[in-house]
């Protein structure tokens, strides 16, 4: 992938702290089909010009053989999203590198229990997402729905969808304090994005908030996660 990107390898840097929130600013790693995406070390490296172009990299992507990109969360929220977009576009499944933890036992199971459970609440409440609709295209005209990218099991990142809620209107704020602009997740979890019940889905805000902490990633992603904003990093 590189030699398709760099036509010598004559042009090196040093990799300073002061530099390395510069997205061409990496460590590019090939192993088995997986293009893994690491926090550059004091090393020269040749500069990769496909970072500074999120078209430049789609395209890199798009004609290398990479199976899946695998990014190191301490490379921040900036350049997590800045792949993320990417590999959606490129159509290459992108995984944030965290510790994912032991296998849950009958996963099946509980995969066809949540997109059962899915099924049934979006039947129920498809009266009132449609009547939602109809009122935010009355009161509030505009994009109905928004993506944010979130992080889901073994570190997978996906889109999770949800009504536009900016708070500006009644309707909005309404909406936001009994979670009804969460109801489009429901096509999260039939994808099989998101679980009914099991663990949560980090924002990308906190992933990386979370690696910060000095502790191991499952265990302070449970005890810490209603206290981020106050936590000394």
């Amino acid at each position: 992938m590189t030699t398709s990107i760099i036509p010598t390898l004559q042009n090196l840097y040093d990799v300073t702290q002061e530099n390395q929130d510069n997205r061409g600013y990496c460590t590019l790693q090939w192993r088995r089909g997986k293009l893994l995406v690491k926090v550059p070390g004091q090393v020269k490296q040749p500069y990769l010009p496909a970072l500074d172009s999120k078209r430049s990299l789609v395209e890199c992507l798009q004609h290398s053989p990479v199976s899946l990109v695998s990014i190191d969360p301490k490379l921040g929220e900036a350049s997590l999203r800045f792949w993320a977009d990417a590999c959606e576009e490129a159509q290459k499944p992108i995984f944030l590198s965290i510790p994912t933890g032991k296998k849950l036992p009958f996963r099946q199971l509980q995969r066809l229990i949540d997109w059962i459970a899915a099924l049934g609440l979006l039947l129920l409440l498809s009266p009132v997402m449609l009547g939602l609709i109809v009122l935010m295209q009355v009161y509030s005209p505009g994009s109905l729905f928004c993506h944010e990218w979130r992080v889901g099991e073994r570190g997978k990142l996906f889109q999770a969808m949800s009504f536009c809620t900016y708070n500006t209107t009644s309707l909005e704020r309404w909406m936001s304090k009994y979670n009804l602009n969460n109801l489009p997740q429901l096509f999260n979890v039939l994808r099989g994005d998101m679980s009914l019940t099991g663990s949560r889905c980090w924002t990308l805000e906190d992933a990386v908030q979370l690696n910060k902490l000095p502790t191991s990633w499952e265990v302070e992603a449970q005890s810490h996660l209603l206290h981020l904003d106050g936590q000394t990093l």
